[in-house]
């Protein structure tokens, strides 16, 4: 397969270069949780890490782009259907993908590869692995942008190492040519001119990090069981704030138990108070179904607890991701506090959709793909929503470009980050090369260890 790497551009004396992938290489790296992390009413206790490397040459030299995602079913598969039965589809599939792409990738730039990819292959490659099964047991297409994500990944990372140039530089018009964002977005004469460049920021290399408050995490000595791990590794919030210096604190909530889903809120926001924690959020697990449900808990936090009410910056998806099934018009909850979509942003029609029904904010992810995450964020910046990058519990390689675009897109508050809470030794090897993206301390990661051009891993890649 041919990817011509970049058009020639009136004005532009660079001949056009071009990309071949040689070959496409597919493992799974098995990474097993020290304390379970719960999702709605899924509960993580492992994940298989995806991890994609693609080689690429030019005709003069060869790269190779590297990348992983964790497939985490419990977030991109709730289903009564068994674990082992969905990660095995999920890791099925993406042997499909690699198939896929290596045949029937389109040439241009990885934006305009993964677009397409995005838009034309994985619909049919879904369509084809849902055929004749019962609605229970089809693949979501959460569920298949994951899968993606990976080959999406290592093929920015594979891009930028064949030009020497950073992931988030070549994203301008000398690299992207003729396909501005008015190819990709709609209403078109928003984005005519205009390229990805035109929406970031120019990054800090230290962000404020945030902790997740798990469902199932204790808070307090009275919830210690006896069962909890001892290896070194904090278990108790206050521990956790304590010694990384945490400012920022993202509390998973129930989403169908009022009176539990408030308690937690206060009694975790005691404690930020009493510890100096700036920034709370809340994240509903899109187990809501009424407006109303999140508005009396907002409504009774501001008039029973307002110190704690203050420090709440945002609300994180409360309703069912499947937005176009379950058209909730959200306006008097984002009224209250920022409402951010998480699962919802599939891509940026799906964040139109979301702004028309009132969520004023959108949560980027790297593992529903780069070439996504972008567009959302140009769409988003456009029409005035805000951002924020959450994690998927991200370690090793994918702990990298997911830092990477919260640096660059210019969040409201930094980055969250807890694979180093419920996997940490999984990244311990990168943690010699990258300590302070591995590790947080004084409530920031620092990644200013990575250099070198595509994501700038710096050798880490080379880690099994």
């Amino acid at each position: 397969m041919v990817i011509h790497s970049k058009e020639k551009v009136a004005g532009d004396d660079i001949d056009s270069k071009i990309m071949r992938i040689s070959r496409i290489s597919l493992s799974f790296v098995p990474v097993v949780t020290r304390v379970p992390l719960k999702f709605g009413d899924q509960t993580l206790t492992e994940v298989s890490c995806a991890r994609v490397g693609i080689e690429v040459t030019d005709g003069e030299k060869e790269v190779t782009g590297w990348a992983e995602t964790p497939l985490s079913v419990a977030w991109v598969w709730p289903s009564g259907l068994g674990y082992r039965e969905r990660e095995d589809r999920l890791k099925t599939f993406c042997e499909t993908l690699r198939g896929d792409l290596d045949v029937n990738a389109r040439e241009g730039h990885p934006m305009v590869v993964g677009h397409c990819f995005i838009e034309e292959r994985l619909q049919y490659c879904l369509a084809k692995e849902n055929q004749d099964r019962e609605p229970e047991a089809k693949m979501p297409h959460l569920a298949a942008l994951v899968c993606l994500s990976a080959f999406d990944l290592a093929l920015y990372d594979a891009f930028g190492k064949l030009h020497g140039i950073g992931v988030f530089d070549c994203l301008d018009r000398k690299w992207l040519g003729d396909h501005d964002l008015a190819r990709f977005l709609k209403p078109t004469e928003s984005f005519c001119g205009k390229y990805p460049s035109d929406y970031l920021v120019k990054p800090k290399k230290v962000l404020p990090v945030w902790h997740l408050v798990g469902g199932l995490d204790p808070i307090s000595e009275s919830e210690l069981t006896g069962g909890e791990p001892d290896d070194g590794y904090p278990v108790l919030l206050r521990d956790w704030i304590r010694r990384d210096g945490l400012r920022c604190l993202k509390i998973k909530l129930q989403g169908n138990d009022g009176k539990w889903d408030y308690e937690r809120l206060v009694a975790v926001g005691k404690i930020a108070l009493e510890e100096g924690v700036t920034h709370l959020s809340s994240d509903f697990n899109c187990m809501v179904t009424d407006p109303e449900y999140v508005n009396e808990i907002l409504d009774r936090l501001s008039e029973e607890e307002p110190e704690i009410h203050e420090r709440l910056v945002y609300v994180e998806q409360p309703f069912a991701y499947d937005l176009e099934a379950n058209r909730i018009d959200v306006h008097s909850v984002s009224a209250r506090k920022p409402l951010f979509m998480d699962e919802s942003a599939h891509d940026w029609r799906f964040v139109r959709l979301g702004r028309d029904l009132g969520w004023n904010g959108v949560a980027l992810k790297t593992c529903k793909t780069l070439t996504g995450a972008l567009l959302s964020l140009c769409w988003a910046r456009e029409h005035g929503m805000d951002l924020m990058v959450q994690d998927l519990t991200n370690p090793r390689l994918a702990q990298v470009p997911h830092v990477l675009l919260a640096a660059f897109a210019g969040t409201i508050a930094g980055v969250e980050s807890n694979a180093m809470q419920f996997y940490p030794e999984a990244s311990a090897e990168f943690f010699k090369v990258h300590p302070g993206l591995y590790q947080r301390r004084n409530g920031v990661l620092d990644w200013s260890t990575l250099s070198g051009p595509g994501f700038g891993y710096a050798g880490v890649e080379d880690l099994p």
